[in-house]
């Protein structure tokens, strides 16, 4: 049994907001290099221009690379070998909320009463909180600003099995065409097929965290991944919906077994500010 002190993990989540809604990722800054010189609209291209210059910009005066820094998405792998002292866990991942996004001056966008009051809760908390349980002493925690723009077009379909494989291909592409310029593009395209409906939805979020562009867990899954990106490609919409080739820079598609009776597909956007930052404790 090893022990986490629950302050390390609030001083964790707290550091691993701030940077995240600071600097964007290797990965992403090379795929959007590579659709620069790819992107053959001269629109689109100077649109890709713009959003790595602020990419740059956000890097260089510490300052949020997009002014919605999104609600507080955190993916735990929690060793079932760690016990964390000094306090509940969850109460120390909101608390590295309420101080990361304090002290980064990060916009608090959290309102409590949805479909009346809409009151700001104004530190951005409670965080949205996924936990794994894992082999081993250590516990992961991985997080995914999430801005409002990508989330609001979130898609799920419980299709018939017998739509299979162009079933799932034409949703993809049809909820990437009415999303249109809502959730920035150039995407990340996450995709859960299989599963229930709740897990189709949490496999289309999760898959935003895979390294940009790295091909699925199999050929198959590997294939479907490059044919949904071509067509969604072609749909022309382009760096921030200005038109153009480069609509999405990767699809990730991440896929469970499910009911003789089912197909589920869920499909969750991010922009091309995608934002995301893991620690292993």
């Amino acid at each position: 049994m090893r022990d986490i002190d629950s302050s390390l993990i609030t001083e964790t989540v707290s550091s691993l907001f701030q940077h995240a809604c600071l600097f964007l990722p290797d990965d992403v800054l090379v795929s959007l290099r590579q659709a620069r010189e790819t992107e053959e609209s001269p629109v689109g291209r100077d649109a890709l221009d713009k959003i790595l210059e602020n990419a740059q910009i956000a890097a260089a005066d510490k300052i949020p690379l997009c002014q919605d820094t999104g609600t507080a998405v955190v993916f735990l792998e929690l060793g079932q070998d760690v016990h964390v002292t000094g306090g509940d866990l969850y109460t120390a991942i909101n608390e590295g909320v309420r101080r990361g996004y304090d002290e980064g001056y990060l916009r608090k966008s959290i309102v409590n009463r949805p479909f009346s009051d809409r009151v700001n809760l104004s530190d951005n908390t409670p965080a949205v909180i996924h936990t794994d349980i894992v082999p081993g002493d250590h516990l992961k925690i991985t997080v995914l600003p999430k801005g409002a723009g990508a989330e609001n077009m979130t898609r799920l379909a419980m299709l018939p099995p017998s739509q299979g494989l162009q079933g799932v291909l034409g949703f993809v592409v049809n909820a990437v065409d009415e999303a249109g310029s809502n959730p920035c593009p150039p995407l990340i395209v996450g995709v859960g097929i299989g599963g229930t409906a709740e897990q189709a939805l949490l496999s289309a979020k999760r898959a935003l965290l895979r390294e940009v562009g790295k091909p699925g867990a199999d050929l198959e899954i590997a294939a479907l991944e490059k044919e949904i990106l071509g067509e969604i490609n072609n749909l022309g919409i382009g760096p921030e919906g200005y038109g153009g080739r480069v609509t999405a820079l990767a699809v990730h598609i991440e896929v469970l077994p499910t009911h003789i009776a089912s197909l589920p597909v869920a499909v969750n956007f991010q922009c091309h500010s995608n934002r995301r930052k893991e620690m292993v404790l």
